[in-house]
């Protein structure tokens, strides 16, 4: 089988968050030290929620310098930054007002405009910041129940996205558009971290961790880093169908 990236298993879904949160501190801490910034695209949904939470509260709200914290998005939903279902507003009332990171630290994908606009101005705002090649020091991914991950939905052959960073998305059983960054930024990254909870991801993850390669069916398997790790912190229900 591929090298489908390092599988760590926590017993439930708190101590799952305390690891999550615990390893964004300790990359974000190593990437200060060795190249003076952290720079981070959050993950969006219910999984991720509780190890943000974690982040703005004591003990590990002080142990980043936020100063040195960007905060980036690997997909949003095309909706206004205020409304329920945005990635933003979820990570900004999580964590991002309660650690006191610079507002221009932080980088949010305009939901409310025209996708396609939306898409080229993230590019365009990646590329500034990091470059044609961008380098996450961290890109953190859910895993969703057919197989996504940040907005890349099957059906889509991975070489779809090979010369662009961001690219609009319709997800017609959504009725929504969104936006979100491709497998190339993804798999230029430092650190790749998936985070799965939960009984309900128990199959899909068996079929994406150690089935067959399929990406366009499931495009989670589009992921792997070139010269990065790719870690996949996961908890007991979720691992439920893998085998030994």
């Amino acid at each position: 089988m591929a090298d489908r990236g390092e599988l760590h298993v926590y017993p439930d879904s708190e101590v799952l968050a305390r690891t999550v949160a615990d390893v964004f501190v300790s990359i974000g801490r190593q990437a200060s030290a060795e190249r003076g910034a952290f720079r981070v695209a959050l993950s969006g949904g219910n999984t991720p929620r509780a190890a943000y939470e974690l982040l703005g509260q004591e003990p590990l709200r002080n142990q980043l310098s936020w100063s040195e914290v960007f905060i980036y998005f690997g997909d949003e939903r095309c909706v206004p930054p205020t409304d329920e279902r945005s990635n933003y507003r979820m990570a900004k009332r999580a964590f991002l007002d309660a650690v006191g990171i610079p507002d221009a630290n932080v980088n949010r994908i305009r939901g409310e405009d025209d996708p396609g606009l939306a898409a080229n101005e993230y590019a365009s705002l990646i590329r500034t910041d990091l470059g044609s090649s961008p380098r996450f020091d961290l890109i953190m991914l859910g895993l969703g129940p057919d197989g996504h991950t940040a907005s890349l939905f099957p059906g889509t052959p991975p070489e779809t996205d090979a010369a662009v960073l961001v690219r609009a998305v319709d997800v017609p059983a959504q009725g929504m558009w969104r936006v979100t960054i491709t497998p190339k930024v993804i798999n230029l990254a430092y650190n790749v971290v998936f985070v799965v909870e939960g009984a309900e991801k128990a199959e899909i993850l068996a079929a994406v961790y150690q089935g067959p390669i399929d990406p366009v069916k499931y495009p989670a398997q589009i992921v792997a880093p070139k010269d990065g790790r790719l870690t996949w912190l996961v908890d007991n229900a979720a691992a439920a169908k893998l085998k030994a």
